[in-house]
């Protein structure tokens, strides 16, 4: 039976509905909660889950332990004291590696499936770490860094994108968040195990928070393949059963006749068929139409402000940036990092589980101006203690960066959530693909760049940050659309107005249909599609 496309009746700005308490937005209907701790198949996906968020924690140990190495005393004297371009170089290896990866990563996932991705890139990080663990020298050092970047950017295109397509629609939005949420888990890992690798007295100190790296890997490898493959991905490959059975059984429970189940693959197929339909696939497509050119702005500015709001300077740079201030013990700056991490941790995850009762867009405001604020007075403290050396001013000094970690951690889980669910399927691979390009690209240059930058020009280097957070807070405030409780396939008609086609409203009249060439009544049968 075919499908009739046609856009929407209201020509009037759509905006997101929010549905009654313990109920959730599918196909313009609302539907009650399910209790997914009760359900046994849904507890085994989401335990699937929990394993793919861990893909994001390895990231994070990544980041977090380059920060920790600079200040133990065996990393230095190993590497003879690396600074300035041959530090940047350390630290931005690990991205190059990634934006290297990047050209493979679109092709992969969307010709052979997520969970293929996934695999592949963690078998390379897997060798890396090795590597990385035995290194002998620089270059060896700098080799493992590339073929880590290399496999997490393979890792971190496709989990997210897995995971974001097997969550029940109630749901998928805390998951993915939590997903990018989880980077934090891995760097308060790493904080506290640099911490206490401090005390041995061995070159083991930097060479076992290297070998720890590998544990979360592990887990993936062995857990991916007992994972469902994404139903979207099945659809579009002709695989229709299968992607039904996946559905059946982990938001039905094994109810062939489940009502919101056969709704869900209905609004997944029309959206899949829609795609093939106007054909677009393609990389040009970001630029043919209105809609397109928002979702790949919007992509683009979200990758560049996560790492261009002055964060590198606290993620990879902080022992550099606390010296500068007159804090040089080890054991406290160890300390101030966990602390940093700690915090970050406790933020993230606990508003991951508000990301749809806030919004997207208060969210992102709240965090941009905050991190603004906070961080020009940073820059002020920093001025006046290169003036005038007081211990005041240094920890006045520490507690703006971990007031400004709590802003800058608000939005921090979100862009990954945001991008999945405003691409179109079509296009969902080669756009998350851009965004990790952009973040990649933006860290690169953060990496390699401000170590040059605050060994030439000190504080000073901090005033291209402030200029830049009053930019971001323009931008988001300008263009950023709210999309909190609409389900993925139904989020087009935000961007894409009288010309996106609700695939919601086809999806009940496509059932409608099938219900009455079949002379059957099913519930599904009594739905009204609300204007």
């Amino acid at each position: 039976m075919g499908l009739r496309f046609r856009p929407p009746k209201q020509t009037q700005k759509v905006m997101p509905v929010r549905p009654s308490k313990g109920h959730f937005l599918f196909a313009h209907q609302e539907y009650q909660r399910v209790s997914w701790w009760r359900r046994k198949n849904m507890r085994t996906l989401y335990i699937y889950i929990v394993i793919l968020i861990m893909t994001n924690t390895a990231n994070g140990f990544d980041g977090s332990m380059m920060n920790g190495l600079q200040t133990l005393s065996y990393w230095q004297e190993y590497f003879n004291y690396p600074k300035g371009p041959l530090l940047g170089l350390f630290n931005a290896s690990m991205s190059l590696g990634s934006l290297i990866g990047l050209f493979v990563v679109p092709y992969l996932i969307d010709a052979y499936g997520r969970r293929l991705g996934c695999f592949v890139g963690c078998l390379i990080m897997l060798l890396a770490v090795g590597l990385q663990t035995g290194a002998t020298g620089f270059g060896m050092f700098v080799a493992a860094r590339l073929l880590i970047g290399f496999g997490d950017c393979l890792v971190l295109g496709s989990a997210p994108l897995l995971i974001a397509e097997i969550a029940h629609p109630q749901d998928r939005a805390t998951l993915v968040t939590l997903s990018g949420a989880s980077y934090h888990s891995g760097a308060f890992i790493a904080s506290w195990v640099t911490l206490g690798t401090l005390k041995i007295q061995s070159d083991w100190s930097w060479r076992l928070p290297s070998l720890l790296q590998a544990i979360c890997t592990i887990v993936i490898v062995c857990g991916i393949w007992i994972m469902p493959e994404s139903p979207r991905w099945l659809m579009s490959k002709g695989r229709h059963e299968e992607a039904m059975r996946v559905l059946v059984k982990y938001h039905g429970e094994d109810d062939a006749d489940d009502e919101f189940v056969h709704l869900e693959y209905a609004e997944i197929k029309a959206a899949i068929d829609l795609d093939k339909e106007i054909d677009q696939t393609r990389w040009v497509d970001f630029l043919k139409t209105k809609g397109n050119r928002k979702r790949i702005g919007l992509i683009t500015a979200l990758g560049l402000f996560s790492q261009w709001s002055g964060n590198g300077l606290i993620s990879y740079y902080l022992k550099q940036v606390m010296d500068s201030v007159g804090i040089t013990n080890p054991q406290t700056q160890l300390g101030i990092n966990a602390g940093i991490k700690t915090e970050a941790l406790v933020t993230n995850f606990t508003l991951a589980f508000f990301v749809d009762r806030l919004g997207r867009r208060p969210v992102y405001l709240v965090s941009t101006v905050g991190t603004f604020l906070v961080f020009n007075a940073w820059t002020i403290v920093s001025a006046r203690y290169d003036l005038a050396p007081n211990q005041a001013l240094g920890y006045l000094f520490v507690v703006f960066t971990v007031l400004y970690g709590v802003f800058y951690d608000i939005k921090s889980g979100l862009m990954a959530t945001y991008t999945t669910e405003i691409l179109p399927y079509g296009l969902r691979a080669k756009g998350f693909t851009w965004l990790n390009f952009c973040v990649t690209a933006a860290l690169f240059f953060n990496q390699y760049i401000n170590a040059i930058a605050l060994a030439a020009i000190h504080w000073k280097y901090y005033i291209c940050y402030c200029v830049f957070l009053a930019m971001e807070c323009f931008v988001i405030y300008t263009f950023l659309i709210e999309t909190r409780y609409t389900p993925m396939e139904e989020i087009a008609k935000y961007f894409d107005g009288e010309s996106a086609v609700d695939v919601g409203e086809v999806a009940v009249a496509d059932m409608k249909e099938q219900a009455r060439e079949t002379h059957d009544k099913p519930s599904v049968v009594q739905i009204e599609v609300k204007e």
